[in-house]
Formats: C-alpha cells, sequence, structure tokens
C-alpha cells in the first residue's frame, strides 16, 4: 500500500495551537482555546470529503466515513484529544524537524540546557534515519495527544483518496478535550458514534498496545486540628498542617508510592495539599490494575490517618474516595477480537507489537464503560509532559497504516 502521508504538515501545524488544558476550570472544555484546533479539524474534514463532519458546543469533533461494501460489518472509531497537559506550557510551541537522524544528542535551540541525550532516552538509537520532531525548549511538543489527531486525519484522508479500493464499514472519527484533566469524554455522546468498538491512538513508541489500564480513585482526606493562639498554645494547639505532613510522612515509600514503582504495581499519591492551622487538606490519587485493590489502598490510608490524629486528642480527619475511572480490560477481555485486529493489523505492517499496560488512564478506558471496548494504540509519543517530548514522523506513519489495515481486517473478519 503505497501512500502520499500527511500526518508531518498535520502535526507541525496542530502543535503551534494552544490547547492547553485548564485544571482549575469547572467549564467543559476547560479552555476555550481547545475549540481553535476542533474548528480547524472540522474545516479540513469536510475540505477532504467527510461532509458530516462536525463540533459542538464542548469541542468534541464526530465525523464518518460511510462504509462502501454492501455486507454488514462493525462499524470502528479512532479517538484522540486536542487538549495537551498542563504540566508544562503549550503555548507559542515551535517544533523543530531533525531529517535524518544520525544517532547525536538533541540540543534545543531555546533553552541550550535542554539536552536529549541517547544515554537518557537510549529509544533515540533505535531512530536512526528517522525524522524527528521536538519543542524549541521552553514548551512541551504536544505530541500528547496532536500525534494520534494527526494520524487519525491522515487516515481519514487516505480512506477517502482511496475511494472502494479501500474496502471498510463505517469509519468515525473523534477528538475530545479535557483528557489530560480526566474530564475527555464526560460529554461524549455515544449515540453519534456507529461503531461497536474503536481504539484511541495515545500510546507511545512503535508497536505499543495497551489493553489495561489503571483502575483509579481519588481521594480527599481533610485533617481537623485545634486552633489556639501560637504565643498561649503550649497544651493547646493541635496543627492540622503538622498532623497532615505526619500523615503523608507515614506512607511507604519502598512501595505503594509512584517513585518507586513501575509494571503492574499500584500507589497512593498525595498529589496536593492546602490548608493551615486549624484545616489542611491532602488530595490523593489511588492507583491499581486489579479494581479490588483500591479499597485495600484506601483502607491503608485510612488506617494512616487514624494511628496519626490518634495522638491528638481534639483533632479529627475525614477520607472522602471517588470513583474516577476504570480498568478497561475488564470490558475489552470479553471482546477478544478487538485486541487480535488490531495486533495483526501490525504484523501487516511490519511492526512487532509490544504489548504494555497503561500506568494511567485513558479516554477509553471511560468509553469501554460506556459501551464502546477501546484499546489503545501506539502513536509516536515519547518524553510526554516534558520539554524534551519528541515523536518520529515515520512511527506515526506506521499507526496511519495500521489504522488502514484494521479497516480492512474488520471486513475480512
Amino acid at each position: 500500500m503505497k501512500l502520499n502521508h500527511t500526518i508531518k504538515e498535520r502535526f507541525l501545524k496542530y502543535v503551534q495551537i494552544d490547547t492547553e488544558a485548564d485544571p482549575f476550570s469547572s467549564t467543559i472544555p476547560s479552555s476555550e482555546k481547545q475549540k481553535d484546533l476542533s474548528a480547524i479539524l472540522v474545516e479540513e474534514l469536510k475540505a477532504m470529503g467527510v461532509e458530516n463532519a462536525f463540533t459542538n458546543e464542548y469541542g468534541y469533533v464526530y465525523a464518518t466515513i460511510p462504509s462502501n461494501i454492501d455486507k454488514e460489518v462493525d462499524g470502528i472509531f479512532f479517538c484522540s484529544h486536542v487538549d495537551t497537559a498542563p504540566d508544562v506550557t503549550g503555548k507559542n510551541v515551535k517544533p523543530i524537524v531533525h531529517e535524518n537522524y544520525q544517532g547525536n544528542d538533541i540540543v534545543l535551540p531555546d533553552d541550550t540546557s535542554q539536552v536529549l541525550t541517547t544515554e537518557r532516552y537510549p529509544k533515540l538509537l533505535t531512530k536512526i534515519g528517522h525524522d524527528l520532531i521536538t519543542a524549541s525548549g521552553l514548551t512541551l511538543l504536544g505530541s500528547d495527544d496532536k500525534s494520534g489527531v494527526a494520524i487519525i486525519m491522515d487516515a481519514m484522508h487516505q480512506l477517502v483518496q482511496a475511494g472502494d479500493s479501500i474496502k471498510h464499514g463505517d469509519v468515525t472519527a473523534l477528538f475530545t478535550t479535557d483528557e489530560e484533566i480526566g474530564r475527555g469524554v464526560v460529554k461524549v455522546d455515544t449515540d453519534l458514534i456507529p461503531a461497536s468498538f474503536g481504539y484511541t491512538l495515545d500510546g507511545g513508541g512503535l508497536g505499543a498496545f495497551s489493553n489495561q489500564n489503571f483502575s483509579a480513585d481519588g481521594a480527599v482526606l481533610t485533617v481537623t486540628g485545634v486552633s489556639a493562639h501560637p504565643g498561649y498554645a503550649k497544651g493547646k494547639m493541635q496543627h492540622a498542617m503538622k498532623i497532615a505532613a505526619e500523615i503523608i510522612a507515614a506512607l511507604p515509600k519502598e512501595e505503594l508510592s509512584p517513585e518507586t514503582t513501575s509494571g503492574m504495581e499500584g500507589f497512593i499519591h498525595p498529589s496536593h495539599i492546602e490548608g493551615g492551622l486549624e484545616t489542611t487538606t491532602i488530595k490523593f490519587i489511588i492507583r491499581d490494575f486489579d479494581t479490588a485493590g483500591l479499597a485495600v489502598k484506601a483502607d491503608l490510608l485510612r488506617k494512616i490517618a487514624e494511628n496519626a490524629v490518634a495522638n491528638y486528642p481534639g483533632s479529627k480527619f475525614d477520607l472522602e474516595v471517588k470513583e474516577q475511572y476504570r480498568n478497561m480490560h475488564d470490558v475489552v477481555a470479553k471482546n477478544p477480537h478487538i485486541s487480535d485486529l488490531a495486533l495483526e493489523a501490525m504484523k501487516r505492517v511490519g511492526v512487532t507489537p509490544n504489548e504494555v499496560p497503561i500506568r494511567g488512564g485513558t479516554d477509553g478506558a471511560v468509553l469501554s464503560f460506556k459501551g464502546l471496548p477501546c484499546p489503545n494504540l501506539f502513536a509516536g509519543q515519547q518524553a510526554i509532559h516534558s520539554r524534551h517530548e519528541w515523536t518520529s514522523v515515520q512511527d506515526m506513519e506506521k499507526a496511519t497504516q495500521t489504522i488502514l489495515h484494521i479497516v480492512q481486517l474488520n471486513t475480512e473478519r
């Protein structure tokens, strides 16, 4: 299959549009500027011939290429998010193409202290001859997930251009907002997606495939102490902030912490603390691939808090735990053909599949529990949420080819 890819040009355009999500906003989307990219995507989809493409008040984009075969086959959707993470600024991104990369360290010109070394990023050595893209050193790149956006847009373009030479059922592109702050598909209307299953394009290096992710809960622990004038506080004051610090210090350090876990290991992670003498609040995220393990970790956190507060008669704590998302594997495992299609499609384009769990969440996890099983495909993302973020044009092109083979294999099943 000889393709004239459009990914590089699309990607370079998309990353220069500021779509940073705002975790402190309660609106959907959290930042209006995310809609700027959504509007451009609709315009481009219509220009390529996908006339039913549209966006809505939430910034979501829906677009479907109708089936071109007589028999009934399952519709498939492909999903990516337009927003970028607030960890590092996404404003004034200046992408740089490093053509025909030869294994050298990459110095980012706008901050020469930012250097991508092969020691720190050994995967660079697997990209000899590739065209790599980085930012300039002052911002993130936005490959998470504008790589996925560019890949899906290129796939839609290829399908339109191919016409009847590529046989497929209904193929839908879904672009979401606010994925980076955990609200990516809260307003998605599944009735607008003529599909039985789909894939997010929101993964890492070449061949990465994930059909499971963390189950996740959020917890808020509020410590209430006893206030007193500091000049006359002896025997009276019980400082909520200090009690909270004891709770955090008592968390396991060699296990159950993000900095000491990997693979299938979960954790309890304090993500935010604020307050003062009388009241202090700690926000936690709790993660485990086994959903039942979340309750075990919440009980441990409660026990740690009880032990700390027991030393301060008159003080108290409250722990509130809320569900965030669940492991997609609970749904996807019941539909093994979905994973089989992706793995076979990769092999057909010369890519060796690398099945890896996601130590986080994706839109696909939530969509799976909305009735649309949705594992995750590679999109070429590397060093995400950092100034060192980089991607390979050739890896992104392989992802588009994988999509095209998925829709073809689906008609052969």
